[in-house]
């Protein structure tokens, strides 16, 4: 079932690949209309085309396209798999009649006709003698505007090809498509399945403890996974609980325990699941349960049966109480039987809207966060994903100087996908313009717009403290002081929750500039975190602060 998570991701990417100017955007929208999303997750994206010259255009013109756009937007990587859907295939076989190299049949409305073609000597795909005026036929045909007429009972076939043009006002290609979709079902067959999970396979297992790069901010979390990988079910570390804002490699630490796992103990069933995937299987066992009785049951045994369970993103499951309810029973059942679970968030258990009785139980092995990476965690992550990329054929003499690597860690934010999304920015403009290295001007102008953050670029620890002093009315010498009075400890706190919001420093680097040591600044933050989910005041002078801070 497609999700409209799944379809709004489809946009976005075709959206960035219109916006490439090497891109002819005409073509390429004739062509997506065609092209439907069938399953996205880190590193992969399936799509299926509706007969096999879609999927050969797809794949000779926009595949790599498509790939960048995904690098450009999720900062990894990407296979594209591009698959016929064979149930369009066998639809239109049932319904074609006459000849078999006409693309459309006539109706009772009017007649649609298709460019000629000549047949290849074997009789299967059509050879066409000039692929420019494939192209444009095809955008033609996909700007047809939809008729208001319904076509008779069978008349329609969906073509085979998109080499067609209307001869009268009543027939229309894109009712056509239309009535077709609606027929269309979302699975594959078999063998394009397996074909395609292989390849998913085989990127997942790329994601290893010895690729993840370890600094001060990650080193306290990497160690439980990894200990949690070498004995599963078998430490206190149960459940894992590990936390921290997007993007800086809580998934990569739990695909890291699953392969690790898969490898040294291949008896044992680990199961990797998201929270909205998880959400959405549960959906639809349940509306399943009045035709299929055991879809319930399937579903609750599928997890049931893990040794190594991993939920990624719970948070998502705020407000979900059946599913919630359903997690926990599976939850029981696994810890009672010795079995591993492994959970992540974007933010503490404390801080996730659920009932006690469920937090509780997330806290009761280990409790780790990963914290923003420092300069120097970031710049070993440019260095290994350069040397990742020089590993590929063809690229063995990239060549990015010193001070443009230590730019990019020094002026991207804490998202390792971003950090990354920028290399690639820079990696594609060396390739694209044949140049041999790249300079520190190029590469500012070259990642003007790219960090999401622009607060950060300019914005320093002293700059907060300085708007903070004035909104309470405080010296800076007892901010940054020993002084323990209301007055002063308060505004301190807020202070240090702003810089770790605005800034995504690490709890040290904060704790310099106001003489606190790392526990001190965690406590501050968490103080802060637990009067905005019930104090109105202090939400609203946090607000404030925020839009002062934004107008420096």
């Amino acid at each position: 079932m497609k999700s409209d998570s799944l379809n709004q991701k489809w946009l976005d990417i075709c959206s960035r690949v219109t916006s490439y100017p090497d891109v002819d955007g005409s073509q390429f929208n004739a062509l997506i209309s065609r092209l439907h999303p069938q399953a996205i997750s880190d590193g992969f994206l399936m799509l299926t085309a509706e007969n096999s010259f879609l999927k050969s255009w797809a794949e000779r013109s926009f595949v790599n396209a498509i790939q960048r756009a995904l690098h450009d937007l999720y900062g990894m990587p990407y296979v594209v798999v591009v698959e016929v859907d064979e149930e369009v295939n066998e639809s239109d076989a049932l319904s074609t009649e006459g000849p078999a190299n006409n693309a459309l049949l006539g109706t009772d409305q009017g007649t649609l006709h298709c460019v000629p073609a000549h047949t290849s000597p074997s009789g299967a795909a059509p050879l066409y003698e000039d692929e420019a005026s494939i192209r444009d036929a095809a955008v033609t045909a996909a700007t047809i505007p939809a008729s208001s007429s319904t076509p008779s009972s069978g008349a329609i076939s969906a073509p085979t090809s998109p080499l067609v043009s209307a001869t009268t006002e009543n027939s229309s290609f894109e009712s056509s498509i239309t009535a077709r979709d609606s027929s269309i079902s979302s699975s594959l067959s078999t063998s394009h399945q397996e074909r395609s999970e292989s390849q998913h396979d085989q990127i997942l297992s790329n994601i290893t403890f010895e690729n993840f790069v370890i600094g001060e901010s990650n080193r306290m979390a990497y160690s439980m996974a990894v200990q949690v990988a070498e004995m599963p079910g078998s430490t206190a570390l149960n459940p894992l609980f590990i936390y921290g804002k997007s993007g800086l490699g809580k998934t990569h630490l739990m695909r890291a325990i699953q392969n690790y796992v898969r490898e040294t103990r291949p008896d044992l069933r680990t199961i990797y699941v998201d929270s909205e995937e998880l959400i959405s299987g549960y959906t639809d066992a349940v509306a399943e349960h009045d035709r299929e009785k055991s879809s319930y049951k399937n579903f609750k045994t599928y997890y049931e049966a893990a040794d190594v369970l991993l939920v990624d993103d719970i948070q998502f499951l705020q407000g979900k109480k059946q599913t919630l309810d359903i997690v926990f029973q599976i939850f029981n059942k696994l810890i009672n039987q010795g079995k591993q679970i492994v959970l992540s968030a974007d933010r503490a258990p404390k801080n996730i809207d659920i009932d006690e009785r469920y937090s509780s139980r997330f806290v009761q092995g280990g409790t780790i966060d990963i914290q923003p990476p420092e300069v120097e965690t970031k710049l070993a992550i440019v260095k290994s994903y350069i040397n990742e990329y020089r590993a590929t054929p063809g690229n063995e003499d990239l060549l990015i100087p010193e001070e443009v690597q230590f730019y990019i860690a020094e002026n991207s934010g804490s998202n390792i996908r971003e950090l990354k999304g920028a290399l690639t920015i820079v990696i594609y403009h060396i390739n694209f313009l044949n140049k041999d290295t790249v300079s520190i001007g190029d590469v500012s102008q070259l990642l003007e717009n790219h960090f999401s953050n622009d607060i950060r670029k300019n914005l320093t620890v002293e700059d907060i403290q300085k708007e903070v002093e004035q909104f309470y009315k405080v010296k800076h010498a007892d901010i940054v002081g020993p002084s323990r009075d209301r007055n002063v400890t308060y505004p301190r706190q807020i202070a240090i929750y702003l810089c770790r919001q605005l800034l995504d420093l690490p709890f040290n680097d904060i704790g310099k500039k106001f003489n606190r040591n790392h526990t001190t600044i965690m406590h501050s933050v968490s103080k802060v975190e637990d009067q905005l989910l019930s104090n109105r005041n202090v939400q609203e002078e946090i607000e404030a602060l925020k839009q002062i801070i934004k107008e420096l």
